[in-house]
């Protein structure tokens, strides 16, 4: 069975409103099963975890559920997920704990293609621990950041490397396993920032070798949370600071506070519709994960192929990102328009593709569109060929 976009986009009641989202890559819409699971969570009898009453066995089962759900997304150890507010806070808090091991001399490396969220942390955990930060630079033309990029970065003081798995701006996709060779291979720990890449193919945390990955569902139609995965071993060598009377047991002693039950159980449901929008023969969660997420994959490859052999195609439109593994992700902008403009123009017209740099500021500023950034499209699985039509025929009144 094909991939139907159709029936997937009755589930999606922000759909009814008309407009075309391609802002995906801030924030995906919201199937109607996760919208209920977070109100039906909310609604029940819920208590702090525990054994003794069904409210606090509700809330035990609630967490349980979401580790196992993040692990089969991603195929990792679910007794190494971590749940945050968002990706960005578990990366400062992961940087803080990562930095009591480095002092003066260590290393640590970041890359000109990444979100701000995986580049900020780790720069400022190394100022205050003496450490030194070293940059990989990808390439301006391709967009593309090569291993050998990397390993121009990496030395025998290497402690860690912060690279994302596919850039929000721009869309390219490193080789993350080779990599991670590359890192492991220097004796160094790598950090993935999966937010972009999460939503758009199968992830195996475990065949990429990743020390730890971030991400967060609400790019992945679900709710407002960030997720950390790592392997439970690795997670028991750091001490985060916490409050004395908490738990040390991993991974509950990285999570500070109670857990937001409701959006645990939307994550979870998110995850269970994603392993549903494509029926075949898989057996089990993460294997019908796979085969679904590979359909979306397919579906929205060939939409931002589409878009983007058009947009190439109009004098006035510049296209920036040509590597050669990408997200459904597209930059551009149209000569004598300001970006922000343009996607004032375009929301007028019910086409949601927003303009600016997205907190990617140094890809943003490596390619030279400053703070600035340009116009984003993001294809999502709810992206249907009308929404492409709608995209391209005002993106065309406004250049001409």
């Amino acid at each position: 069975m094909g991939y139907d976009v159709a029936a997937v986009r009755t589930r999606f009641p922000a759909l009814a409103e008309g407009a075309a989202h391609f802002d995906g890559p801030g924030g995906s819409q919201v199937p109607d099963a996760v919208g209920e699971a977070v109100a039906r969570t909310l609604t029940s009898g819920i208590s702090n975890r525990g054994q003794n009453t069904v409210s606090e066995r509700r809330a035990d089962g609630i967490v349980r559920d979401a580790r196992a759900a993040m692990a089969d997304l991603l195929g990792a150890d679910a007794g190494g997920i971590v749940f945050g507010r968002s990706m960005t806070q578990l990366t400062y808090d992961f940087s803080r704990a990562l930095a009591k091991g480095w002092s003066a001399g260590d290393e640590v490396v970041v890359s000109r293609l990444d979100h701000d969220a995986n580049v900020r942390p780790w720069v400022q955990a190394a100022a205050a621990a003496g450490a030194t930060v070293r940059w990989a630079e990808f390439d301006r033309d391709t967009s593309e950041l090569s291993v050998a990029d990397v390993e121009r970065a990496l030395s025998k003081r290497t402690k860690l490397v912060a690279v994302t798995g596919a850039s929000n701006l721009l869309g390219t996709r490193p080789d993350l396993r080779a990599i991670a060779d590359a890192v492991h291979n220097a004796g160094a720990l790598l950090y993935v920032d999966g937010v972009h890449l999460t939503a758009h193919a199968p992830i195996d945390v475990t065949a990429i070798t990743a020390d730890f990955y971030a991400c967060s569902p609400y790019k992945f139609l679900g709710p407002h949370c960030g997720v950390l995965a790592a392997a439970p071993a690795t997670l028991d060598q750091l001490r985060p600071d916490k409050l004395l009377p908490s738990t040390d047991v991993v991974p509950e002693r990285f999570e500070l506070g109670t857990l937001p039950y409701e959006l645990m159980a939307g994550t979870t449901a998110a995850v269970d519709f994603l392993s549903e929008l494509a029926p075949g023969d898989a057996r089990g969660r993460r294997e019908k994960l796979v085969t679904s997420l590979t359909a979306v994959e397919e579906h929205e490859n060939e939409l931002r192929d589409v878009t983007e052999k058009a947009l190439a195609a109009m004098d006035a439109v510049t296209l920036y990102g040509h590597a050669r593994e990408r997200t459904p992700t597209l930059l551009f902008s149209i000569a004598a328009h300001d970006s922000a403009g343009v996607a004032r123009a375009l929301a007028q017209e019910g086409v949601n593709a927003p303009a600016g740099s997205f907190y990617a500021l140094e890809p943003s500023r490596w390619i030279g569109l400053g703070d600035a950034g340009a116009v984003r499209v993001g294809m999502a699985p709810y992206t249907d060929s009308s929404d492409v039509e709608r995209l391209l025929a005002a993106v065309e009144r406004i250049a001409t």
